[in-house]
């Protein structure tokens, strides 16, 4: 090899470091003020302003996208899925794998997981709790969403915070919380004023996995 070969070899070998260490960021979790990004496999909820792992700095984000800062360049991300190269088993010409729903919720300042969902058709606002056995609510909410359970439902008593009071055992039909939807819920309707909120319990969540990380509640459909 004549010398100014060797000099256009060591040119490339100077440079090709600069084509693989480029940071892969994607943005998973979106929320007012803040989104949940992957940065090189490292996972985090950043507040607008703040810097999450390798250096990226969230500028702004709502619910539709997210404006990062990533290594000095500054530009605009929508919500994407994770996607992991070594686990595919995706092939040219294969069929795409059926994608599963995805949510994240990030915790509130109260300490507590809120999300918007709904109960066949109809609004709702969860509380996330981890500690009810089933999706609960009172009364007056269960006659908000149209839910006859004094006729379908199977009497029985639940333990609250005040103590040992009358419930009625009912199944939703579905449940639907971002784009997962659960058929056939067991649930609870509590008679007086309390819950305040509709408690999404451990009949939704057992039907779904879920995980803690880092102020931030994953959701994602089994199948």
């Amino acid at each position: 090899m004549s010398r100014p070969d060797l000099r256009i070899a060591a040119c490339l070998l100077a440079l090709a470091p600069l084509f693989v260490a480029a940071t892969q960021v994607q943005v998973v979790g979106l929320f007012p003020g803040a989104a949940v990004i992957n940065v090189d496999g490292q996972r985090k909820l950043v507040k607008v302003g703040q810097t999450g792992p390798g250096g990226v700095q969230v500028i702004s984000a709502d619910s539709k996208g997210a404006v990062l800062r990533v290594d000095g360049v500054e530009r605009s991300y929508g919500l994407s899925r994770e996607y992991n190269p070594a686990t595919s088993t995706d092939s040219p010409g294969s069929p795409a794998a059926p994608q599963k729903a995805q949510l994240s919720i990030a915790r509130g300042n109260n300490g507590h997981y809120q999300v918007a969902g709904s109960i066949e058709g109809h609004p709702v606002q969860f509380l996330v709790d981890t500690g009810a056995t089933s999706v609960a609510m009172n009364e007056s909410q269960a006659r908000r969403l149209g839910i006859d359970y004094r006729v379908k439902g199977l009497p029985m008593k639940a333990s609250t915070a005040s103590g040992t009071v009358n419930a009625w055992r009912v199944k939703f039909d579905r449940i639907k919380v971002g784009s997962l939807e659960v058929l056939g819920v067991e649930g609870a309707v509590i008679e007086g004023e309390a819950p305040v909120e509709v408690l999404l319990g451990m009949s939704f969540l057992n039907r779904v996995r879920w995980r803690e990380e880092q102020g931030v509640l994953m959701l994602e459909s089994k199948f």
